[in-house]
């Protein structure tokens, strides 16, 4: 689709959405507020999840178009709800946010392969973030608790921590799976035992990765020599 048709699309779209919004809009689309579409935003983000993962083109573009218009009436409502921004902020912060992150592209910096090419959008990260206390912040709460273990051990590799002992979290079990595949298969086997014994994986995945965390934020402030809070 050639730019100006790209525009127009995208200009409809925020069109269609102001006319759910606007009175006398849609009673329904008019109740509703960021919490309360959150499930909404949940659903259709995994559904998109699916489409990549089955490789089905015609349903890849339509999730696509559902994830952009819940991004469009979130938008929506933060300009009704006084909250001082709308979609042309979010467009432009994020448009900022991605040059700045590739100096390699848009800055004086150059990259030779792509672990450069991380160090720097690492390093133009932590300069974004520097209220931050932790390796650890900034990781969602909300994020299910298999993919949550895996970003909190990326940061722990990411700051050296890896190797150091994490107490109760060190493994019960070492499986020796031989590819992605088996592994995951080995994974379902071990969700299956907790379910045959009444226990909850997600939330024992949780409980676990709680002890990891703790563990591994007291390792970060004794290397800093920062008292643990009380």
């Amino acid at each position: 689709m050639p730019e100006t048709e790209q525009d127009q699309a995208l200009r409809d779209l925020v069109s269609t959405v102001d006319a759910l919004l606007d009175p006398p809009g849609c009673e329904w689309n008019r109740a509703q507020t960021h919490r309360s579409l959150v499930t909404y935003l949940i659903e259709e983000t995994y559904e998109l999840v699916e489409a990549i993962e089955d490789g089905d083109v015609t349903d890849l573009r339509e999730e696509l178009g559902d994830v952009l218009y819940q991004v469009v009436l979130h938008a929506g409502i933060a300009s009704r709800s006084g909250e001082g921004f709308d979609l042309g902020d979010v467009v432009a912060e994020v448009d900022e946010k991605i040059r700045r992150r590739h100096p390699h592209v848009f800055g004086a910096d150059s990259a030779n392969g792509v672990d450069d090419i991380v160090r720097l959008w690492s390093a133009a990260k932590a300069r974004e973030k520097t209220s931050r206390e932790s390796a650890y912040d900034g990781v969602p709460l909300g994020l299910p608790a298999l993919a949550r273990a895996q970003k909190i051990g990326s940061r722990a590799e990411a700051t050296g921590a890896v190797s150091e002992p994490a107490g109760s979290c060190a493994p019960v079990t070492a499986p020796e799976p031989d590819s992605e595949e088996a592994w995951g298969r080995w994974l379902l086997e071990r969700v299956d035992e907790a379910s045959s014994r009444g226990w909850d994986a997600e939330r024992a995945l949780r409980g676990a990765l709680r002890e990891r965390e703790s563990a591994l934020r007291e390792a970060e402030r004794r290397r800093r020599g920062t008292p643990q809070p009380e």
